[in-house]
């Protein structure tokens, strides 16, 4: 009885390497993993001043969105949408006024959205923590790109839920007139928002 060996072909040599590639690719993406963003646990408060006094704060409630986190492969991506109807800095008025068509235009753009573009760590190979998150931030129609600085950043496993959950804090500084938020620019209510985020999310 004879055997016949057939040599593949070149082309399908490499097809299957490229199948392969992809299947590593998929296996090592997946590693990171998916967490859903806690409304309740999640917030960003920003400073404005007004004509050189003390600053106004308020803060942007019921966020949404998605966290994908692996610290071992120094992999993270985040999505936050961001009601703008949820601002409150504790004066009525000045809601309005922040919600109105002169300034953030809520009815024209009922939301604003941040997503993750690249993650930075530190160097510390055992337990990498995360740095630096830059993104593009999407505001009053306009996208434009922020980095954001990490104060602290990490994960535990909370008890009380019984899941994994991963918060941190992170700071930034953005020119509002990038976004073309110009109003009273030139009279007294200053261009720059610092921002203050707290983030907080559980695994799914």
């Amino acid at each position: 009885m004879r055997l016949l060996f057939i040599r593949p072909k070149p082309s399908h040599i490499y097809s299957f390497l490229t199948i392969l590639l992809l299947l590593v690719g998929a296996a090592n993406s997946s590693q990171a993993a998916s967490y859903a963003i806690n409304p309740a646990s999640t917030h960003i408060r920003f400073a404005i001043e007004r004509f050189k006094s003390s600053a106004t704060t308020g803060d942007f409630y019921n966020i949404k969105g998605q966290l994908q986190y692996d610290p071992s492969q120094r992999l993270g991506n985040i999505s936050l949408i961001i009601p703008i109807n949820s601002l409150n800095t504790g004066n009525p008025s000045f809601n309005n006024s922040l919600t109105g068509p002169e300034f953030f235009d809520m009815q024209r753009f009922p939301s604003a959205h941040f997503e993750s573009t690249k993650w930075h760590f530190n160097q510390d190979k055992k337990s990498p923590q995360v740095t630096r998150v830059d993104g593009q931030l999407t505001l009053h129609g306009e996208t434009h790109p922020i980095s954001l600085t990490a104060t602290k950043f990490d994960c535990y496993l909370n008890t009380s839920i019984r899941k994994d959950v991963c918060g941190g804090e992170f700071t930034a500084t953005i020119n509002r007139t990038k976004w073309n938020i110009n109003k009273f620019a030139w009279f007294g209510l200053t261009k720059n928002l610092d921002l203050s985020i707290k983030v907080e999310a559980a695994r799914q």
